[in-house]
């Protein structure tokens, strides 16, 4: 039960977070938010694990996995936050919580899975659904919709190399090496549109940066204590907190067609995740 208490936590805390990046995203640029977001998670992923869990401090056994997975998750959260910079939060995690069902797309192509006809079912009902929130013909696709769409189908290759890589590393180590990869690169990018931040930009950034590493240490602690498979569809809370938040701090509670897309992808992840569990029970 604990497992599933943290899990259900960790992900209605992430769009809290997804909320400060919106709201800093009108006083500076998004990826000066993105570079807080690595930098003081980095900072705080660190403490914490120095001084509480010392001992999962160790190498990495597959450096390369890592940094591809690290690589993977600092694109999706450029693309994450840019998006939400432009759309409202829901509809951007409505398109990017299309990434189940292209991770089993991808596990076609790159695992070589043997996929049945029930889940070819849901994958097309994934994307109609993703067709339905953003219904071209009718409304101008813009470049802040494709990067959400974009983040979701990035974010299943990060999946990807998951499952392809031996987990045996501590996930203290993965979130902290994930922190450094991300730090590094947007460090590269950022003095390009550096603004001096006041106090209280620089107070909003390490809270979103605390929800941050506070959401993801509780899913990578339910995830140690319960079973990933039975666990991974309970990430479809998220979107409860991130319309609260849309609606408390942004005024906007979505229309008839992002309602309707989100139902059918929610759906179809779960069914998707559900029927995988099973074919595993069955194996």
């Amino acid at each position: 039960m604990k497992a599933y208490i943290f899990n259900i936590m960790g992900w209605m805390m992430l769009p809290f977070m997804d909320g400060l990046a919106k709201y800093l995203s009108s006083d500076m640029h998004f990826l000066q938010v993105v570079w807080g977001r690595y930098f003081f998670m980095l900072l705080i992923t660190v403490i914490i694990s120095y001084f509480f869990f010392r001992k999962y401090l160790i190498k990495p056994n597959n450096i390369t996995i890592q940094i591809i997975r690290s690589f993977l998750l600092f694109i999706t959260t450029i693309l994450f936050f840019y998006s939400i910079s432009i759309i409202s939060l829901p509809e951007a995690l409505t398109l990017a919580f299309i990434s189940p069902i292209v991770v089993t797309v991808f596990s076609i192509i790159l695992l070589k899975e043997k996929v049945g006809l029930h889940r070819w079912i849901a994958v097309i009902t994934g994307f109609l659904g993703v067709l339905i929130v953003m219904r071209p013909g009718f409304n101008e696709i813009n470049l802040a919709t494709l990067s959400a769409l974009f983040a979701g189908i990035i974010y299943a290759l990060f999946i990807i190399y998951t499952r392809k890589l031996s987990f045996t590393d501590s996930p203290f180590v993965t979130l902290i090496f994930t922190s450094i990869v991300g730090s590094v690169l947007i460090s590269l990018i950022v003095p390009f549109y550096w603004i001096n931040l006041n106090f209280n930009q620089i107070l909003l950034l390490i809270l979103l940066a605390s929800i941050g590493s506070l959401g993801h240490f509780l899913i990578i602690l339910s995830l140690q204590i319960g079973e990933a498979s039975k666990l991974s569809p309970l990430g479809y809370f998220e979107i409860i907190t991130n319309i609260f938040v849309s609606y408390a701090f942004f005024g906007y509670l979505g229309n008839f067609y992002m309602y309707a897309g989100l139902i059918l992808i929610v759906l179809s992840g779960i069914y998707i995740v559900v029927r995988e569990n099973k074919l595993k029970e069955n194996n």
